[in-house]
């Protein structure tokens, strides 16, 4: 099977000027956005974003919106691919889909993280919390070391379903992470 490069070049652009695609269907929670601002602070670009240029020679992103919009003062690293509209589309709706298919390896990963030091709150929040998620699945001997967060939960009897949707709404209007039971 012949598969075809559709990287057209590497060019470096300021962020302010790239346009962020109407179709992108990829939302970016605070928790998000302070832990790429941690990573870009504490490494820097080490990945392009992608975008493809439009007829009249702007550049319309495709992955790497949230990189973009932290950084709008910066030159960043921006891919350049040669896509029509149905192939962008399809690029769009499909690349973080595949990532997320990845398997992983907690053990692996918790020995990435056992010596790793991070100078961000997020960034170690996302590390623990990561690994936090799947600590059940590891060796005891690993299991102990783990850094797991805690947690601080509470159960509000509400009435009504449509009470427990205000204050739902109403809690993550204001950051707190949510979820909705009915017991």
């Amino acid at each position: 099977m012949l598969i075809k490069d559709r990287v057209k070049e590497l060019r470096r652009v300021p962020a302010s000027q790239l346009i962020p695609n109407p179709k992108n269907w990829r939302t970016h929670p605070e928790k998000q956005k302070n832990a790429i601002q941690g990573v870009l602070a504490e490494i820097g670009y080490a990945d392009a974003l992608l975008a493809r240029e439009m007829p009249d020679g702007s550049l319309m992103l495709l992955d790497g919106h949230l990189r973009a919009e932290t950084t709008p003062n910066q030159e960043v690293p921006v891919l350049i691919l040669d896509l029509n509209d149905a192939e962008a589309d399809k690029l769009l709706a499909t690349l973080d889909p595949i990532s997320a298919m990845a398997g992983r390896n907690d053990e692996l990963f918790a020995e990435l993280i056992s010596e790793m030091e991070t100078s961000s709150e997020a960034v170690q929040e996302l590390l623990e919390e990561t690994l936090g998620k799947n600590v059940d699945k590891l060796e005891p001997e690993i299991r102990q070391e783990a850094i797991i967060p805690e947690l601080f939960q509470i159960v509000i009897d509400c009435g009504t379903e449509e009470n427990q949707k205000e204050l739902y709404e109403k809690l993550h209007a204001e950051g707190l992470k949510c979820r909705l039971l009915n017991l």
